[in-house]
């Protein structure tokens, strides 16, 4: 299995990730080749390329109908990744970081931290929440 940073750092891939993830929250049971072809404006086989490269890294699973493919997103690798940035964003933050303007800088940087908290904890509840029976 190929690394997945090497797998999420390719543009298109994050492209089709970041479609699925769109149309999982908005209610969608998988979408089509067509419609990821259509909806990034790439080739079929551009896009097929893409979708096997990420079905061998676990990131998306595939159901068939007859003659059409439906793809979905599988998080799980990728609440790794989260899992292994988290420590970093959580220690390497700068407390100069414009985004507390106004702030002193121990509230801008327990602000941030909160934040960032509360980001992974949305997070992992809604991929909690897909996993459950029924979704």
């Amino acid at each position: 299995m190929a690394d997945i940073f090497d797998v999420i750092a390719d543009g298109t891939r994050r492209d089709i990730l970041r479609l699925l993830l769109d149309r999982s929250s908005a209610g969608e049971r998988g979408t089509s080749v067509s419609h990821i072809v259509t909806e990034l404006g790439a080739s079929q086989p551009t896009v097929s390329k893409h979708l096997k490269v990420l079905r061998d890294a676990h990131l998306v699973s595939v159901r068939e109908e007859g003659q059409h493919r439906y793809y979905s997103l599988s998080a799980a690798p990728l609440d790794e990744v989260d899992d292994w940035l988290v420590p970093f964003l959580d220690d390497g933050m700068d407390a100069d970081d414009s985004s507390g303007a106004g702030l002193t800088d121990s509230a801008a940087h327990a602000a941030e931290v909160v934040g960032r908290a509360a980001a992974s904890a949305k997070h992992a509840l809604e991929n909690a929440f897909k996993r459950l029976p029924g979704r």
